[in-house]
């Protein structure tokens, strides 16, 4: 990796951490040139300004750890129903990646940039409509396969288990604690058994 690539990685993995620890918003480029000990002049070398910046995390950080972390476990696996509760499980109790009093990034970002900024909607909207593609997909193939009743809406379970998840992400947020994930693997184990 040439040194210029290596800088530029360097403050989207280092941006990225901050972000998500103090927010988007309250995050200053200056903080950003602080933590990465670039200089002003690399930073912008890299990035014309902080949204070009922003959405350089969701498609080179956010969206390769969608792909290892929420999207081939559910290619993985034979049934559906099965996958998709060992995702949640894995996402919300046992991932390195995401924190638990820092909430779900991809939320995150969803809540704090979308609603005014329609570059940041796009790469989001991108990638939920891949998660949400990849889950849907499964079900139908484990409707084939006999995993799951044929009468199953496979789109709407998979919004359903889609919200769930970034619900609760808040939830642990909020409390700073995983015991309340424990409740949601519950319910969600009970929602599927009834999809069987």
């Amino acid at each position: 990796m040439k040194k210029a690539e290596a800088t530029r990685l360097t403050i989207l993995q280092k941006a990225f951490e901050l972000i998500y620890i103090k927010g988007y918003q309250t995050t200053s480029i200056d903080d950003i040139i602080a933590t990465t000990q670039v200089t002003k002049g690399a930073f912008y070398y890299h990035f014309k300004t902080k949204d070009e910046m922003g959405i350089a995390i969701i498609n080179e950080i956010l969206k390769p750890t969608l792909k290892n972390s929420f999207i081939q476990p559910l290619q993985s696996e034979q049934n559906p129903l099965d996958a998709i509760y060992t995702l949640m499980d894995n996402l919300l109790m046992k991932n390195e990646f995401l924190k638990v009093e820092y909430g779900c990034p991809a939320s995150n970002f969803t809540q704090e940039m979308t609603p005014w900024n329609a570059d940041f909607n796009k790469v989001l909207n991108e990638l939920t409509e891949q998660w949400t593609k990849v889950m849907t997909t499964a079900i139908e193939k484990g409707k084939e396969n006999g995993f799951v009743r044929k009468d199953v809406n496979a789109k709407r379970v998979t919004l359903f288990v889609m919200s769930g998840y970034w619900g609760i992400r808040n939830f642990g947020k909020l409390e700073n604690s995983k015991k309340v994930y424990l409740t949601y693997l519950k319910e969600l184990k009970s929602y599927l058994n009834t999809l069987k």
